[in-house]
């Protein structure tokens, strides 16, 4: 599997920003599916994850202002998934570089893990800016 993450850029505070994120490759089997942040220096953060059955889970920096959701258009046909992050009522902590993660198959959790530790797939990431 690979990912590929699209739709970053600057945007002012309060602003909106769409991030997606296409999965190709052996993805029609159960999978969790994350977006990170990391800012210089600092540990990637778990911001908001996502399963095959649609549960979610959300860093409390986020909750209320972020929604996570995928496609689920892959089949054995066509392997991909889409994933997204629509971003609102953006603040300037929320800059940094946002990557797109995955695991599929592999342990089963009862909600979507915001762990570095849990994903074996990685995207090459996405800048966002927050700033007047």
């Amino acid at each position: 599997v690979s990912m590929a993450e699209s739709g970053g850029g600057s945007v002012q505070p309060g602003g909106s920003l769409t991030l997606s994120c296409v999965a190709s490759g052996d993805t029609y089997r159960r999978y969790y599916m994350a977006w990170f942040r990391q800012e210089p220096g600092q540990e990637r953060e778990g911001i908001a994850a996502i399963d095959r059955r649609g549960y979610t889970s959300y860093t409390d920096s986020v909750k209320g202002r972020f929604t996570i959701s995928a496609d689920n258009a892959a089949s054995a046909d066509n392997g991909k998934n889409t994933l997204y992050l629509q971003m609102n009522s953006l603040k300037p902590e929320d800059t940094g570089m946002y990557y797109c993660a995955a695991v599929y198959g592999g342990d089963y959790w009862l909600t979507p893990p915001l762990g570095v530790e849990a994903y074996d797939t990685w995207g090459q990431g996405t800048q966002v800016t927050v700033t007047s």
